[in-house]
């Protein structure tokens, strides 16, 4: 179903989910050609696509930081998952018909054919392939990694090494087609694993009226004296915290956060690639509800659990004294990133650990396919192409393959620097470095679909200056680092008290003045130019107007009652 309601023809049929289905599927999909290998020849239905944009998201990485955040901090950080909901609903009502209308494979390809010219193609190319390194990539092998190592005993390099070893061969030989139907499979196991587990250990502290009492009341033995770093945060069950001393502030959480969805669900290359591969346009909406839907669960079996592995093991989880965190995960600013594996081990029987072990390794792997896969798309189509203009198709993908290869070993040389970030918060450290580099992308995107006086003059230098702002923030962090408990922070203030929700909104709106500003000092774009590009206005039908506004209302509405509720 075309933007006019026209069917988009797609070769390809879709096989039956069975223990040959990504072979076959990979057959017919084409792999000998870049659309059936990066896009799976648009031949995706909605089950796939809903199941891939979750376990695309949802890695071992987001396990371990979401879990071990809710440890440290409370419920707060489940509503990262929740503002995921209305920004899925934009991807497939909103962001993919302008691109499929542009008839793009990625989203620096859609800026090139937007504003012309390809300093900024290039420039989000690399950007992109930045972030994966920094946020995603490296994430997703260090928590993998560090969950092996916990559950197993394993060294935290030879586990990366097997790790690595098994996901490499499927994306490599397979191509999206096979990331998304493994997707699928692997999205049932980590639902259902993680459930189980959440349920026995509710059912350990009692509950929700139990895991309240321990979670206020559990201190590890050896605190820090004369500090408060032992003590859980007294408002660890509310959602919407004090928009001046929250560690989670409201009017981020709701509107800073806003930008990061924004570019995580509707301009990520990650991301938007499983709703470009759908057959037509309803398959897309479908996927992005039901991905939606699952995002839901996470508060439920990730951030609950990790709550409950605080109050179940103080004494690790929640060490505050540095020596003793050393010896307990090895970073003396905290050990709240091995809740969920503690729990795993403490309370799973020796029959279900196993389970567990494939949870985490289901979610790791799922989601490092989809970002190899994608990465690889952005270095061949966008950036490679760009250097060989007479690239064959099959020069393109040995090229895509080879880069993968290249990104893992970056991404190995980085996990140390994550061990010790963010107070050893995984998910913060994530959170973090997104907000610095991605909000200068969600203003372009934004600008550039609703916006047609938006040249290419004010989008590249809006971009310049996003990045130097950002770029400083982000240095700043690694050159301070965050103090231990008991120390004496001696950050400048725009670290201690801008949140980085804060200023990813704060940047967000400079780099769209800025964007605005330019482009209205400089000759617009030619209107014979404007009327061939994908510039467009967003002008759904109406029921699909009603239908949008009402799920946002919705969540908006479920995310406010539940907050009050708990």
């Amino acid at each position: 179903e075309g933007l006019n309601g026209a069917t988009l023809h797609c070769p390809g049929a879709i096989p039956s989910l069975n223990v040959f289905s990504v072979f076959q599927s990979s057959i017919r999909a084409s792999r000998g050609t870049v659309g059936g290998y990066f896009l799976a020849g648009r031949s995706m239905t909605w089950l796939p696509i809903g199941a891939s944009l979750m376990s695309s998201n949802v890695g071992s990485g987001l396990f371990i930081g979401l879990a071990g955040t809710g440890a440290a901090g409370g419920l707060a950080v489940g509503g990262f998952e929740w503002n995921a909901t209305w920004a899925l609903l934009a991807l497939g009502w909103i962001f993919v018909p302008v691109y499929i209308a542009a008839g793009v494979v990625t989203m620096p390809e859609y800026l090139k054919k937007r504003f012309g010219g390809q300093r900024i193609q290039i420039y989000m190319s690399v950007l992109s392939l930045i972030l994966y390194i920094f946020t995603k990539i490296s994430t997703d092998i260090f928590s993998g990694a560090l969950f092996i190592q916990v559950s197993l005993g394993w060294n935290l390099y030879l586990s990366t090494v097997i790790l690595l070893a098994v996901t490499a061969v499927y994306t490599i030989a397979g191509g999206l087609t096979a990331v998304m139907y493994t997707d699928v499979l692997q999205t049932v196991i980590m639902v259902l694993g993680a459930s189980v587990l959440a349920f026995i250990g509710f059912e350990k502290v009692g509950w929700f009226e139990g895991l309240k009492e321990k979670y206020s009341t559990m201190i590890p033995s050896v605190i820090v004296p004369n500090t408060t770093c032992h003590l859980p945060r007294a408002d660890a069950f509310h959602m919407l915290r004090n928009p001046v001393t929250g560690d989670i502030p409201w009017p981020g959480l709701i509107f800073g956060l806003s930008v990061l969805a924004t570019w995580c669900w509707c301009t990520d290359q990650v991301i938007v690639q499983r709703s470009l591969s759908a057959k037509n346009l309803s398959h897309a909406k479908g996927g992005s509800v039901l991905a939606g839907y699952l995002k839901m669960l996470s508060m439920f079996f990730i951030v609950m659990p990790g709550m409950i592995s605080r109050a179940l093991y103080p004494d690790e989880v929640g060490c505050v004294d540095p020596k003793v965190c050393e010896t307990v995960c090895g970073a003396k600013v905290g050990c709240s990133n091995i809740a969920y594996p503690k729990l795993v081990m403490g309370l799973m029987p020796v029959g279900l650990r196993g389970l567990m072990i494939a949870v985490m390794l289901a979610a790791l792997m799922s989601s490092l396919t989809s970002i190899f896969n994608s990465s690889s798309t952005l270095f061949a189509i966008d950036i490679w192409q760009r250097l060989r203009k007479k690239a064959t198709e099959q020069e393109l993908m040995i090229v895509g393959r080879v880069f993968v290869l290249i990104l893992i070993a970056i991404s190995i040389l980085w996990i140390p620097i994550i061990q010790m970030s963010n107070s050893g918060q995984l998910f913060d450290y994530i959170q973090s470095i997104t907000s610095y580099l991605a909000p200068p992308i969600t203003a372009l995107f934004i600008l550039a679909i609703f916006c047609k006086r938006i040249n290419e003059s004010g989008a590249f230098w809006g971009l310049m200056f996003g990045l130097v702002v950002g770029g400083i923030r982000m240095i700043m962090e690694f050159s301070y680092g965050v103090p231990s408990c008991g120390e004496e922070d001696p950050r400048p203030a725009v670290l201690k008290d801008v949140h980085y929700l804060y200023f990813a909104l704060i940047l967000c709106v400079l780099t769209g003045i800025v964007i605005t500003l330019i482009s209205l000092c400089t000759p617009p774009i030619p209107e014979e130019k404007v009327s061939s590009s994908p510039v467009q206005t967003f002008q759904a039908p109406p029921h699909h107007r009603v239908q949008v506004f009402s799920l946002i209302c919705t969540a908006l509405a479920l995310l406010l009652l539940r907050s009050q509720g708990l």
